[in-house]
């Protein structure tokens, strides 16, 4: 028989402890890690005015997501996680769906994240499936994490916005654009191409891991590289699927 899928939201001491359990296996936790997100922290979300929600497959946990309101009249959403058996089932993207629906009933213009840039398969699940959009580079937002499934390295963050009303995001080409990233990890010069590509590391989650030392050297090559393009006007246009952001200066297309 087929699962059955559903999202809502989770209030209670009992259902947000649930899901700090859920949150801290998708991360890998380990005991004197910080959380992905402090449960009181969460508890203190769901009760004044926050969003925490749940995936449920049947009546079994597997998906969470959880933000606040952010002072530009958006639900900006801090974490979200799913379990390892659910993934590829499309509970991304209905936590994400959740999230904007309850935006709108709450008359929120958008949802607002951060992610890695170097996670090849969130930057193409954010930018060319939903359609957010790039609004700044941020160099270790977070500084260092100790949270089971980041490096302890800079916590770069691509900040993005997904309006209520997004439209679709346009076909894009990785044949467009002069490479100002190889996929080496080494930076180019662009000389102010109207058109640029930068390459991401295609598992970075693995790289972490095996090799922290290059790790690095693509962080550092993704901060000058996507984030200095940004500094100078301009803005990320799409991600391709195999793994290179798109950027246009100004008003190129």
């Amino acid at each position: 028989m087929a699962e059955h899928l559903i999202i809502r939201t989770l209030h209670g001491t009992r259902a947000l402890q649930r899901a700090d359990r859920l949150l801290r296996e998708v991360w890998g936790t380990r005991r004197g890690d910080d959380p992905p997100m402090a449960l009181d922290l969460m508890c203190a979300f769901a009760h004044a005015g926050g969003y925490v929600g749940g995936a449920f497959l049947d009546d079994e946990l597997v998906g969470v997501a959880a933000g606040f309101r952010a002072a530009d009249h958006s639900l900006h959403s801090h974490v979200a996680g799913v379990t390892a058996r659910a993934r590829g089932r499309g509970v991304g993207r209905a936590l994400k769906e959740h999230q904007r629906a309850w935006a709108a009933e709450h008359g929120l213009a958008a949802v607002s994240w951060t992610f890695d840039p170097l996670v090849r398969r969130n930057a193409f699940f954010n930018l060319a499936r939903l359609g957010a959009q790039v609004g700044a580079y941020l160099p270790d937002f977070y500084g260092p994490l100790s949270d089971g499934i980041n490096d302890g390295g800079p916590s770069d963050r691509l900040f993005v916005t997904w309006p209520i009303e997004a439209a679709a995001p346009p076909p894009v080409s990785d044949r467009d654009g002069v490479v100002v990233v190889d996929e080496t990890g080494t930076v180019r010069e662009a000389e102010g191409a109207p058109l640029l590509r930068c390459a991401t590391p295609a598992d970075v989650e693995s790289l972490r891991t095996a090799d922290p030392a290059a790790t690095q050297r693509w962080r550092a090559a993704l901060e000058s590289g996507l984030g200095g393009a940004l500094d100078r006007g301009y803005r990320v246009t799409g991600f391709t699927r195999s793994g290179w952001y798109l950027l246009a200066r100004g008003g190129a297309a």
